[in-house]
């Protein structure tokens, strides 16, 4: 399936705030897990119905829930019940091929980008939907697959990190969506040292296979570039959002995800061009080395030319030529063509040609 635009008949001309999952599932069973914190108390724990969030609502602490997982059409229902929360919001939410952006809406923001890993095995991106719904007490985040990269997230809650023990939704909306930007970075930077060890090896030893490679990078880098580039439109505008949600004083926070989006997509593009110019390096490398062989071989013939042209008429096949029985005629030749082989060597490199 391609891996940038996907697009399926049957949802052409579906309403736009129509509850259906588009995407790939990814996990059999939905996974719904609460953190709910203030600066002294923390309470961490999986659910299995959509009921028991009702009790978090009205809390004066901070509720982060998680969901894992977007197929199943009851639960999105019923938190969009729970939450009030506009049918296109979650319509938004269940389409997992959606362009990264932000929308403000009545009681809600809703923020979704693309969140990046890199696949040793396979040498790919793996790329995964994330969509966050911003309230005053309660942030839902929306994931396609069990397994993130908020972990650290939830380790400062844990040890009881003052700044975002004592932040609302808006600074936990910018510490995910910082760690989102920064494993962006990650990801280039792996992908940069496999290009740059490319760059050393091209020089060396420039093979057949390294194009396939290039290619590939070239491949990868592309659909790098594919999310970053709304992403960093969706972060710009963030961070010059007028919200209810989001207090004056962590605007700067979110102004500082301009940087680290910028940096991100400067270095997705700036790999690109030296990929690019890695491909120009290889084909003038090998036409230099067929250049070098021409020559070789240009030189050698133009030598051989006259002496068999001499070898020609010194063995033509007639009674009456000069010196044919000279007993030293056949030295003579010997002598000429050695002449002539220096003398053209010579010639050449005053030229240099050589």
């Amino acid at each position: 399936m391609t891996r940038f635009i996907k697009k399926r008949k049957q949802d052409i001309g579906i309403s736009p705030d129509e509850l259906i999952f588009r995407g790939d599932k990814k996990i059999n069973q939905v996974l719904l897990r609460i953190i709910d914190f203030d600066a002294n108390n923390l309470n961490e724990k999986s659910i299995e119905t959509v009921n028991e969030i009702n009790q978090y609502k009205n809390e004066s602490t901070v509720t982060w829930l998680n969901i894992d997982g977007l197929h199943n059409l009851e639960i999105i229902k019923e938190i969009s019940s729970s939450f009030n929360l506009d049918r296109l919001v979650m319509s938004e939410v269940m389409n997992t091929e959606a362009r990264p952006k932000i929308t403000d809406y009545d009681n809600c923001t809703l923020i979704s980008l693309k969140m990046l890993q890199y696949d040793n095995e396979s040498e790919s991106i793996i790329v995964e939907n994330l969509s966050l719904i911003l309230t005053k007490s309660v942030l839902i985040t929306f994931q396609e697959k069990k397994g993130d990269v908020f972990e650290p997230i939830r380790e400062r809650i844990r040890k009881n990190k003052k700044r975002i023990r004592n932040g609302g939704t808006d600074y936990l909306t910018f510490s995910l969506l910082d760690i989102v930007i920064d494993n962006y970075l990650y990801v280039i930077s792996l992908l940069g040292e496999k290009i740059e060890t490319l760059e050393e090896n091209l020089l060396q030893n420039p093979k057949h296979e390294v194009i396939n490679e290039i290619n590939s990078y070239k491949h990868e880098l592309n659909y790098l570039r594919k999310n970053i580039k709304p992403a960093k439109e969706m972060i710009f505008t963030l961070a010059k959002m007028e919200s209810e949600y989001i207090d004056d004083s962590n605007h700067v926070h979110f102004k500082e995800l301009q940087d680290n989006i910028s940096q991100a997509s400067e270095s997705s593009d700036s790999y690109r061009e030296i990929l690019s110019d890695q491909l120009n390096i290889y084909h003038t490398t090998i036409s230099s080395k067929l250049n070098d062989i021409m020559k070789f071989l240009t030189v050698f013939s133009v030598i051989f030319i006259p002496l068999t042209f001499i070898a020609g008429i010194y063995g033509t096949n007639f009674d009456n030529v000069p010196e044919l029985h000279y007993k030293y005629s056949y030295f003579i030749m010997w002598g000429l063509f050695i002449f002539i082989v220096l003398g053209m060597l010579l010639y050449f490199r005053n030229k240099k040609w050589l």
